[in-house]
């Protein structure tokens, strides 16, 4: 995967995620506390629910940048976005 090393200079869209899926992860841990599962189940489907979010909306950041980079469109040698009007 070739990635713009402009476009990922900025690290607040991984905080972000990495947010969400702490968020989702905690709110399974404890709509799973309800239940009374073993402490040890419960956990690991936090887990899996923390990093299956994780991963997602990762490769949909990553894509959606890629998708939309302009520093390596055709005829933008200068590495900056290319302007409305040019």
């Amino acid at each position: 995967m070739k990635l713009c090393k402009t476009c990922f200079s900025s690290i607040w869209p991984f905080v972000m995620v990495t947010g969400i899926a702490i968020m989702s992860g905690f709110v399974t841990w404890l709509t799973l506390g309800l239940s009374q599962p073993d402490p040890q189940v419960q956990l690991a489907v936090g887990l899996i629910a923390f990093v299956a979010v994780e991963a997602t909306l990762i490769h949909y950041v990553v894509s959606c940048m890629r998708r939309h980079c302009r520093h390596h469109a055709p005829g933008n040698d200068s590495g900056h976005h290319l302007s409305p009007g040019a």
